[in-house]
């Protein structure tokens, strides 16, 4: 039998867990929590197989009592909506759930943590916590230090200051690093202007973003459109509707 413990500072939230849990035959004690001191001392005492584990409590969030309990613990973890916790979950395969409940999600996730209980598989909460930081860090900035790249099974921290030029690709980004391969981002190049500083990238053209101290030398073409150079050696264009951010790449930096 299942022994499980929820943890969540509302009261209707944990009244409507154990309603979900109450048809499930192999679901044994239901233990309750309304406070991080709470969690650690119910499951100190009862070690129970799942967690329901509410991200905003009072004394400590979810995050941080996750990180304190054993790294085998099979934890459901409950937010009433933060997409930056949502991507980490789901790429670290996570358990996870956006209140209100829906029944069917529900039994989906407690399905899940069954086969973890099954499997036994650790989990590094401390670097699920300590990427969801990061990206609520970024969220709450003026401009971006690092881009959020999702690639299959993972997410990759670009630094800003390894960017060198950006290229646009439909709804994509090739964001082109000075000592790296092109890494391709999901991302709009509208999006992405509005992420980075304006003192340090110029939009120079309708596909192009570039850093400003990267450009070396700026030569006029016939048509009215400026080839760019950069120290690495490639060459963009600066297109004539853009002629305005001429000041902006040659100004002082």
């Amino acid at each position: 039998m299942l022994n499980i413990l929820v943890a969540d500072d509302e009261p209707l939230a944990r009244e409507t867990i154990k309603l979900l849990l109450a048809n499930q035959t192999d679901v044994g004690h239901v233990y309750e929590a309304q406070d991080g001191n709470q969690v650690l001392d119910v499951f100190s005492e009862h070690h129970p197989d799942i967690v329901f584990l509410d991200i905003q409590m009072p004394g400590k969030t979810g995050i941080e009592l996750a990180e304190q309990l054993p790294n085998d613990t099979v934890i459901i973890f409950a937010t009433a909506y933060d997409q930056f916790a949502i991507t980490a979950f789901e790429l670290n395969a996570i358990g996870y759930l956006l209140k209100p409940f829906d029944d069917d999600k529900f039994y989906a996730a407690l399905d899940r943590a069954r086969q973890q209980v099954a499997s036994k598989s650790p989990t590094n909460f401390k670097k699920v916590g300590q990427l969801i930081q990061h990206m609520v860090d970024e969220q709450d900035r003026a401009y971006k230090t690092r881009l959020v790249v999702k690639d299959p099974g993972r997410i990759r921290l670009v630094d800003v200051d390894q960017i060198n030029f950006i290229a646009g690709a439909g709804n994509y980004a090739e964001v082109h690093l000075f000592d790296d391969k092109p890494v391709l981002h999901r991302e709009t190049l509208t999006s992405l202007e509005k992420q980075l500083d304006p003192n340090v990238f110029v939009r120079i053209h309708r596909s192009t973003i570039v850093r400003r101290s990267s450009v070396i030398e700026l030569r006029p073409n016939e048509n009215g459109d400026y080839s760019v150079i950069l120290k690495s050696g490639e060459q963009l264009t600066l297109s004539r509707r853009n002629k305005g951010k001429l000041e902006a790449l040659i100004g002082e930096q």
